[in-house]
């Protein structure tokens, strides 16, 4: 059997950008027929919303956009770097922060910035690809590359997001149609990785002023 291919994308609190990729590649995936090779989650670099619904505004712009998703936050964990096979930043600072997590050069090779994929920038027509999958990888060619946090702003701002991660998500499925198709066969599934995360939609609480957040 071929073990499915897995996908994380992360931004900081897990209930605004993250969510919105996971669901809009998840859609991508369904449309190219991908959806039974593909595991796809999303997760935060803060626990600070876990077990939350995404913010209200991702959910209507994903509404108005016909995505559909349900979700609960949580935040990344080191050890899931072991089962994953891309780890996909929504903004330089998340890619530091993930970077510095990985256990091993090979783990810290999977985390690539989800607008490398795609941005409407020069950058998508020669872009330096570090070694497997063929996007922008590295901090210094990261500048102009975010998917900048909403979260403080109105819901033009998501809107935004929606778009800046629709455009990036169809050159990362060509990437990751490409990897799936070079993948050989395996014997048995990975452990001690469970993408799922429960099906319930919490209501969304604001975060304690004094803390930090962002999604």
């Amino acid at each position: 059997m071929t073990a499915p291919f897995r996908i994380c994308f992360v931004c900081t609190g897990n209930i605004c950008r993250s969510p919105m990729a996971e669901a809009v590649f998840r859609a991508r995936l369904a449309e190219d027929g991908l959806d039974g090779l593909v595991e796809v989650d999303s997760a935060g670099t803060g626990g600070w919303h876990e077990g939350e619904g995404a913010d209200p505004r991702t959910d209507a712009v994903l509404r108005a956009g016909g995505y559909e998703h349900v979700h609960a936050a949580r935040q990344f964990d080191t050890s899931w770097f072991d089962h994953l096979d891309l780890v996909i930043a929504l903004d330089s600072g998340h890619l530091r922060e993930l970077r510095a997590l990985a256990p091993t050069a090979q783990d810290a090779a999977k985390i690539h910035l989800l607008r490398s994929y795609g941005s409407g920038t020069a950058a998508d027509t020669a872009p330096g690809p570090p070694p497997g999958l063929g996007a922008i990888g590295d901090l210094a060619t990261a500048d102009g590359l975010d998917v900048p946090d909403p979260y403080y702003g109105g819901i033009a701002g998501f809107e935004e997001c929606l778009e800046m991660i629709e455009a990036a998500s169809d050159g990362l499925l060509v990437v990751v149609r490409a990897a799936i198709m070079s993948r050989p066969a395996v014997t048995a599934p990975a452990r001690g990785y469970a993408p799922g995360r429960p099906q319930t939609q919490e209501p969304h609480q604001p975060h304690p002023p004094q803390q930090k957040e962002s999604a």
